[in-house]
């Protein structure tokens, strides 16, 4: 066994004797550093959230906020993080600490009632401090809305990074407030010092107690001969699924494979007719390289789970698990994505069409894993994606619809519409499109296709939503497109 370690607040510390399925958060408990808490177990409340330092997108280094109670603390080896105590500044002998600003401002204006969730709003108010892109803007002039952008507070503080954080006593008014009110870090500040030094590197670990294994390899021929050689193990990136897993319902794993951090999992390509994304780029990695330049993908991002959870969950991860109602398949599908898979012996492009054979089934092989998504350039210049869910963000979709459509002197040339929720898999709705190519994009073009949708694939009835619900909410979702795109070019 390799011994394995953290940075911690500054401080090494050895991993020494947890098991490999261990998270962070009770790793950190089990030392003392009690203000990371458990609400949920599953990623859904934040109180665990710690800051890891992580390649940053416009500097060395990023201040990212994870869910501690996801992630194995074996898959941290060798990695940097800072939790809620380690964020003020230790005072003179005698004398308490500083405050770091966002708990100053999280204390003076009342963000804190019973306190439970607190630590963890810090740490992601935090990430959001650090980040290198926030910029203050002006405030609206006189007699102009000032709720136009009700998300981004004066400061360029966007409330997104607190989407995955709940609070059940104070409300959410004071949390705001003390959001919108922190400034740009001091040039002394060690954390925004911290940005301009690279990350730490991957480290390559072997961890192994009580009969099982935690492994991260160094390149990606590691990983692809060792799942030869192991096609029971359980593959992870950002443990967002697998976290669940190992805490609800108490699933252990004899063989883990970390790959996560491998880089060769994590380009990023923008070639003339292909865009090309490492299967273990993060969500938020994607999203702020991308910078917009594909609009459906930039419209998933924000309704993708929370920003906890995008900090850590990749494509590949989203892709593997073969989910029914995962939201990324269904806008892959109307990009007319495909799926590099590679193993031992080479590599395969598969289109996702081709990719899902049943209820979280795919035609990977054993020793296979997904290396990187190909979307085909030029893209289609109307896209929509629509998910029906209980809460506007941070739940699971009853429906996810997505579109990419070629609309050409008012005629629909190409139609692509991918479709989640309805369906023992993620699917494409090939009669849809039929109804649509080739016909004007009038009302009673899609009133007539709208009936098509609603008939596409075989919603059932669960706690989310009614089958009848589903199939209603897909003929609505064209319906809803047509007036959106019929009103942008009204005006």
């Amino acid at each position: 066994m390799v011994a394995a370690r953290i940075t911690v607040n500054g401080k090494e510390t050895p991993i020494s004797a947890d098991a490999p399925h261990t998270t962070v958060l009770d790793f950190l408990r089990e030392r003392g550093l009690t203000g990371t808490k458990e609400g949920c177990a599953e990623g859904e409340c934040g109180a665990c959230s710690v800051l890891v330092a992580r390649p940053g997108v416009n500097k060395p280094t990023d201040w990212v906020a994870v869910n501690a109670c996801l992630v194995p603390a074996a898959a941290l080896d060798g990695q940097e993080i800072i939790t809620s105590e380690g964020l003020a500044t230790a005072g003179e002998p005698g004398t308490a600490p500083t405050l770091h600003p966002v708990q100053e401002e999280m204390a003076v204006r009342g963000g804190s009632q019973c306190g439970y969730c607190t630590p963890g709003f810090i740490c992601s108010m935090a990430s959001e401090y650090y980040r290198p892109d926030r910029c203050a803007h002006a405030e609206p002039a006189d007699g102009a809305d000032s709720d136009s952008d009700s998300e981004h507070g004066p400061n360029g503080f966007d409330l997104h990074s607190l989407s995955g954080n709940l609070c059940r006593c104070t409300g959410y008014r004071p949390i705001r407030d003390a959001a919108f009110a922190v400034g740009a870090p001091t040039e002394d500040d060690p954390l925004a010092q911290r940005r301009e030094q690279s990350a730490p590197e991957p480290v390559a670990t072997e961890y192994t107690q009580d009969d099982r294994t935690f492994v991260r390899p160094s390149t990606l021929a590691d990983a692809l001969r060792l799942l030869r050689e192991r096609p029971d193990a359980v593959v992870v990136a950002g443990s967002t699924d697998w976290g669940v897993e190992v805490n609800i319902r108490s699933r252990r794993a004899d063989y883990v494979v970390a790959v996560d951090r491998m880089p060769e999992l994590r380009e990023l390509r923008v070639e003339s007719d292909h865009i090309l994304i490492g299967a273990a780029q993060t969500l938020t990695e994607i999203e702020r390289r991308l910078d917009g330049s594909v609009p459906l993908l930039a419209e998933l991002f924000p309704q993708f789970a929370s920003r906890l959870i995008r900090n850590s969950a990749t494509l590949g991860g989203n892709l593997g698990t073969g989910s029914p109602i995962g939201d990324s398949p269904p806008v892959l599908l109307a990009l007319e994505a495909s799926l590099i898979l590679a193993d031992a012996d080479g590599e395969r492009e598969v289109p996702l069409a081709d990719y899902f054979t049943g209820y979280r089934q795919s035609v990977r092989r054993p020793g296979e894993l997904i290396r990187a998504v190909r979307i085909p350039l030029p893209l289609s210049p109307v896209t929509a994606f629509h998910k029906i869910a209980k809460r506007r963000f941070d739940d699971i979709s009853s429906v996810a619809v997505a579109f990419a459509l070629d609309i050409e002197d008012g005629t629909v040339r190409k139609a692509r519409i991918g479709l989640g929720g309805v369906a023992a898999t993620p699917i494409r709705a090939l009669a849809t499109e039929a109804a649509l190519e080739g016909k004007p994009w009038n009302e009673e073009t899609v009133k007539a296709a709208a009936q098509v949708l609603s008939a596409q694939g075989t919603p059932m009835s669960d706690h989310r939503a009614s089958s009848e619900y589903r199939a209603a909410m897909l003929g609505q979702s064209l319906l809803k497109l047509h007036a959106e795109t019929t009103e942008a070019v009204s005006s």
